[in-house]
C-alpha cells in the first residue's frame, strides 16, 4: 500500500487523503472554471468529492498514528485503507469494512480470548480518537 506514495511512482492502492494531497498539489479546486489548465475538469469532480469524506480532516501524522496503533487488531492492508477512507463510527460499519471482522476481533492483542463486542468498541474508540471526524453531511449543515 502507498501510504504517502512520494516515494514511487506506483504505490498501489492509495488512501483518499493521499489523493486529495496529490489533487492539491496540483491546484485542483472546487470551482472547475478556476483550475483550467491546471488540472482536468475530472480531477477537479474528484477533489469536489473527496472534500465530502473524512480524507478533508485528516493529515499524514493522524494516518500513520492509526496505521502504527491498529496494528494490535491484526488488520489486513485493504482493511486498514478501508478505515482510513470512510473512518468508522459503529460497530455495523466496523463489520460491513473488516473483512472476517467476528474472527480478528475475538482475540486482543496478546492472544488471548475475549468478547469480540468489547473488541471492536476498542477499535471504534481509538479510531475516533485518532482519525478525525468527517466533514457535517450537507443535509445537516442546512438544518
Amino acid at each position: 500500500m502507498g501510504w504517502f506514495m512520494g516515494e514511487k511512482a506506483n504505490a498501489g492502492a492509495l488512501t483518499n487523503f493521499e489523493v486529495l494531497d496529490f489533487l492539491r498539489s496540483r491546484g485542483a479546486k472546487i470551482d472547475p472554471m478556476g483550475c483550467l489548465g491546471a488540472v482536468a475538469a475530472s480531477e477537479c469532480k474528484v477533489y469536489e468529492y473527496l472534500l465530502k469524506t473524512p480524507a478533508c480532516n485528516q493529515t499524514r501524522e493522524s494516518i500513520y498514528e492509526f496505521v502504527k496503533r491498529s496494528e494490535g487488531f491484526r488488520l489486513a492492508e485493504a482493511d486498514k485503507l478501508h478505515v482510513i477512507n470512510w473512518r468508522p463510527s459503529s460497530p455495523a460499519d466496523v463489520f460491513a469494512m473488516i473483512e472476517e471482522c467476528g474472527r480478528r476481533f475475538s482475540k486482543d492483542e496478546r492472544g488471548e480470548p475475549c468478547l469480540e463486542d468489547e473488541r471492536v468498541e476498542q477499535f471504534l474508540d481509538m479510531v475516533k480518537e485518532v482519525l478525525p471526524p468527517p466533514p457535517p453531511k450537507e443535509e445537516a449543515m442546512q438544518e
